[in-house]
């Protein structure tokens, strides 16, 4: 290939990645906005209360595992698997991969959710060990799993046709799918849950029901691919055991992050009434632009950088991922500066109506301003984490989620008693700046990241155009608006206006100091 041809490959490629990033990012901010109304009316509905505190629970436990085995460990052993034999393979191989780890991920997954419905009571203490003394809390919370937990069946075998489509260059589809989580309890919510008995209850069925419809919504486009084979057991194929390989390590690799906040879940389990509430509704926040961004991001270049490794295109790997992070970086600053200065009047204008008030208003913003300080961080594990799997090497994000994990831990420890429910949030913050620093170091030293000259340009754009952000939203917080005493229409209007101000500041200094479409090229 000329030199030519290759800037022409280099400049497609650098398109349809962004392309691929914008069009993720639009479905999964749409799906987020509905995941902040959705928490909006559980929060209407359930508030802080006891009960409350343990449908959180019985939530989180599925949706930890979904993120830790169904987007994180699986999705990163079996996109590179899947794409290499997209390169390497031909289409009936393919097809063959995908019966067996449908049929092996199935019985996997039938077996684990058994396990977990029978054992509910056990489950519960072991991820809220404070519930032990509040034996009516726990059995609410370990009724409520049982109904919760088949969720992790469905959304693993969703998950599963997510990978499919994203290797497959569809990432449409997958990224809209969640919406129908959202949709789902909302209805359970406002619907059904206010007339209940037990709000709580009707809404646990609204996420059993959620992850059947996302599963039931791929099929079909998986069928057009001609990539909906019969299921069937298949532990010794080739290619799921090279999977089954890759998946252990990455239990420990790019999903620590959910290992961290699960911590927290059992260590605020220990605190005052409300806590677990409060960490979960500044996590919804938190999670805010990481999935709409670092998610999306991530997501794009799996598959690319899976297909360059393959090639042995090792100029083109480092490329990808030097794009992706200056991409990142981009978002996650200014990201993570409107989260802490903001805080407050975001919770309040998303949450604070009901059984919610003043006080867990103001609570959940503080352990949201401890997040914002590690959202960079958090974002940037998202991207670098695929550097690792892309290559299949599980070895060395494990031995840095590791180090992370025992470091949250310790964190935890130090800061859980004099911080409270801050502490937590703030020590899992300052985990994820040491697991991004290792993994964008091992990256580095290797050579699987080389920064290009678009990187001192960035780095003028950034200090200015944050730095005006950081000036216009002190002068709205110098107003001294008094957000719990407002109407919600008058949060609404005044959030928007300091948002839509903020972004605006922002866009235009950044043109301002340099900003061109050249420094998003490869």
């Amino acid at each position: 290939m000329s030199e030519l041809d290759s800037r022409v490959s280099k400049k497609r490629n650098s398109l349809s990645l962004l392309r691929s990033g914008v069009l993720v990012s639009v479905c999964t901010f749409l799906s987020r906005i509905l995941g902040l109304v959705r928490d909006a009316a559980l929060a209407f509905v359930l508030g802080a209360s006891g009960s409350a505190d343990a449908f959180y629970v019985a939530f989180k436990i599925p949706n930890f595992f979904r993120r830790l085995f169904a987007e994180g460990a699986f999705a990163q052993a079996f996109v590179p698997v899947l794409s290499e034999y997209r390169v390497k393979e031909a289409h009936e191989e393919v097809r063959a991969l995908v019966a067996a780890v449908t049929g092996s991920l199935t019985l996997v997954l039938l077996c684990v959710t058994a396990l977990f419905m029978v054992c509910a009571p056990w489950v519960v203490y072991v991820f809220a060990p404070g519930f032990v003394d509040n034996a009516s809390q726990a059995q609410l919370a370990s009724e409520l799993l049982v109904i919760t937990f088949p969720y992790l069946l469905f959304i693993s075998l969703t998950a599963l046709a997510g990978g499919i489509l994203n290797a497959h260059g569809e990432y449409a589809v997958p990224a809209i799918t969640p919406i129908f989580l959202n949709i789902s309890l909302i209805v359970a919510t406002l619907m059904f849950a206010r007339s209940a008995a037990q709000a709580e209850v009707a809404v646990a069925w609204g996420v059993f029901f959620a992850g059947l419809i996302q599963l039931l919504f791929q099929v079909p486009f998986l069928a057009r691919l001609k990539l909906l084979p019969m299921p069937r057991m298949g532990f010794g194929h080739p290619g799921v055991k090279r999977i089954l390989i890759l998946i252990g390590p990455a239990l420990f690799g790019v999903s620590v992050g959910q290992i961290n906040l699960l911590l927290d879940t059992v260590l605020a389990s220990f605190l005052e009434t409300g806590s677990i509430t409060w960490l979960y509704l500044s996590d919804r926040l938190y999670e805010l632009p990481l999935g709409i961004f670092a998610i999306a991001i991530s997501t794009v270049i799996l598959p690319s950088l899976s297909r360059s490794f393959s090639g042995g295109e090792a100029s083109r790997f480092s490329d990808t991922m030097d794009w992706a992070l200056r991409l990142l970086l981009l978002i996650a600053v200014p990201s993570s500066l409107a989260l802490f200065m903001l805080a407050e009047p975001l919770i309040a204008t998303i949450f604070y109506r009901g059984e919610l008030t003043a006080s867990d208003v103001h609570k959940a913003a503080q352990s949201l301003q401890a997040y914002s300080l590690g959202l960079v961080f958090m974002m940037l594990i998202k991207v670098l984490a695929p550097g690792y799997y892309a290559r299949q090497d599980t070895k060395t994000p494990v031995k840095i989620g590791i180090i992370a994990m025992v470091s949250n831990m310790v964190f935890n420890l130090i800061l859980v008693w004099p911080l409270g429910h801050v502490g937590l949030a703030l020590a899992t913050s300052l985990s994820a700046a040491l697991n991004a620093f290792l993994l964008w170091y091992g990256l580095y030293k290797a050579k699987h990241h080389v920064f290009t000259v678009q990187w001192r340009l960035l780095l003028r754009i950034l200090i200015c155009a944050t730095l005006a952000l950081a000036a216009c939203l002190y002068v709205f917080q110098s107003m001294g608006w008094q957000w719990t005493q407002m109407s919600d229409i008058q949060r609404i209007a005044k959030t928007l206006l300091i948002v839509c101000s903020g972004v605006a500041v922002y866009a235009v200094v950044a043109i301002v100091a340099g900003l061109r479409p050249s420094i998003m090229k490869h």
